[in-house]
């Protein structure tokens, strides 16, 4: 990782509502208990422990109204740097300054009383995040049948399981007008359900507050965060755009996986062919269906984009084609199109799999697929072959904006497989017009039907 990852800390620009500068957190490790009464006995004069540094010169400030990931692996430090910054723990060095106030849910069931009831946790969970008993009684209500426990809520908390402590807590989070929130991976231990009622909720506060949210959901990091900070070993390897440091985070994560891959940028052979000439504009051919019509314009693949991967086998060319194979430049939105994807194999390889992601703006994964299921285990390739994968789907309705194509190859299974080559973003393509019911996407229907029954026996 080059030093020009890792972003100085800017100057307060005056909005900011939280400050972390030079940030530190050291542990004193003790292999003995007996050490640690030594040590009291002598001080400073002579150290029986060794030191820890969960955090080291950690610094970056988030602005009003913004969203800030953090990611990391188990034991980066994110959980240490959210406790600092809730100021349930204090720092070795360094300084934080939180303007606003703040509701944070950490440490499954931190803040609770595991012999107390549902109701008197809520008053002494809301107490600590600065709520008066007169506040608390006005909203108890609300805040019960937002957690939906039921008859729980008046039997002691150690009789209740994750996903109702996790409840609970989320609900007096809502309720505590807080202006900062502060989101550990608790959430990950809810139902389904409760955790699309705990987005939409983190979704709306975006609008009005601001947030510190960890997760180890790509997805959600993308979808949810502006920015986000990647800890690795408790220093910032990266700080920047959430979609950008995510796909760099991917790439570390797969490439301790294998033992490490390169990292590089792939120059257009001659062999490569010119997208332009390929391309097909279909506009003429097509006719105006409705005023809900959505356009998608494809650009050409660029060869040399950045990838990763061991490289034994090589992406070289994509394009999304018509049913004809024709490489398009315009498609609109429920017609049949086929995603090719073009490789080289620079070394023989077994049991190769070819795929692909569509993803949004924001890096969000719309839907993809690969050939894993169809041929696993019965195709390899020799060094110099030249092969293809194809994909047939038909083009759903998208949202106007902004999307890409990520496409890959890998040798082995679907359970165990190693990246060969990997591209972000081979192909980008933009929607125009159009209009969707709901949703990211709009599949196809293939009937719609409003009928009256009859009133038969």
């Amino acid at each position: 990782m080059s030093s020009n990852d890792v972003q100085p800390v800017p100057e307060s620009s005056g909005d900011a509502v939280i400050e972390v500068r030079a940030l530190g957190k050291c542990y004193q490790l003790y292999d003995k208990p007996v050490h640690r009464m030594l040590q009291s006995l002598v001080g400073g004069h002579q150290r029986f422990y060794r030191e820890f540094w969960a955090l080291r010169e950690v610094g970056f400030e988030v602005r009003r109204g913004e969203t800030l990931g953090i990611v990391g692996r188990n034991g980066a430090g994110k959980s240490t740097l959210l406790q600092l910054i809730a100021g349930t723990l204090k720092p070795s060095e360094g300084s934080v300054a939180v303007r606003g106030r703040v509701a944070a849910l950490l440490e499954l069931g931190s803040g609770f009383n595991p012999e107390f009831t549902g109701r008197q946790n809520v008053y002494l969970n809301a107490s600590i995040l600065g709520l008066t008993r007169s506040e608390v009684d006005a909203r108890i209500d609300t805040i019960l049948a937002y957690a939906d426990i039921g008859d729980f809520v008046d039997q002691p908390v150690r009789n209740y399981s994750t996903g109702m402590v996790m409840r609970l807590a989320f609900a007096v989070v809502v309720h505590v007008d807080a202006d900062i929130l502060i989101i550990d991976e608790a959430l990950a231990v809810g139902d389904a359900f409760f955790m699309q009622k705990c987005m939409r909720y983190l979704r709306e506060f975006r609008k009005r507050g601001s947030m510190l949210f960890v997760s180890h959901d790509g997805s959600a990091i993308t979808s949810l965060c502006d920015r986000a900070v990647w800890l690795e070993h408790g220093r910032v390897q990266r700080i920047g755009d959430a979609r950008m440091v995510m796909e760099a985070y991917m790439e570390a994560s797969l490439a301790e996986q294998q033992g490490g891959f390169q990292s590089r940028q792939l120059r257009a052979s001659q062999s490569s062919r010119a997208l332009q000439e390929r391309q097909v504009d279909q506009r003429q051919e097509l006719f105006d269906r409705s005023i809900l019509r959505t356009d998608v314009r494809v650009f050409p693949f660029r060869p040399d984009a950045a990838g990763f991967g061991e490289f034994k086998v090589r992406i070289v060319h994509a394009a999304l084609c018509n049913e004809h194979g024709q490489a398009v430049a315009t498609v609109v939105a429920g017609e049949r199109v086929m995603l090719r994807i073009e490789l080289v194999a620079d070394a023989d390889t077994d049991n190769v799999i070819t795929g692909f992601y569509v993803k949004d703006r924001l890096g969000q994964l719309l839907f993809g697929d690969n050939t894993g299921f169809s041929h696993e285990g019965d195709f390899t390739v020799a060094a110099g072959q030249h092969f293809h994968a194809s994909f047939s789907f038909v083009m759903p309705r998208l949202i106007s904006g902004e999307y890409f194509i990520a496409v890959g190859a890998a040798e082995g299974t679907q359970e165990q497989h190693v990246v060969q080559h990997w591209m972000h973003e081979a192909l980008r393509f933009t929607a125009t017009g159009g209009s969707m019911v709901a949703g990211l996407i709009g599949i196809p229907m293939l009937d719609i039907r409003l009928e009256r029954m009859t009133n038969e026996c």
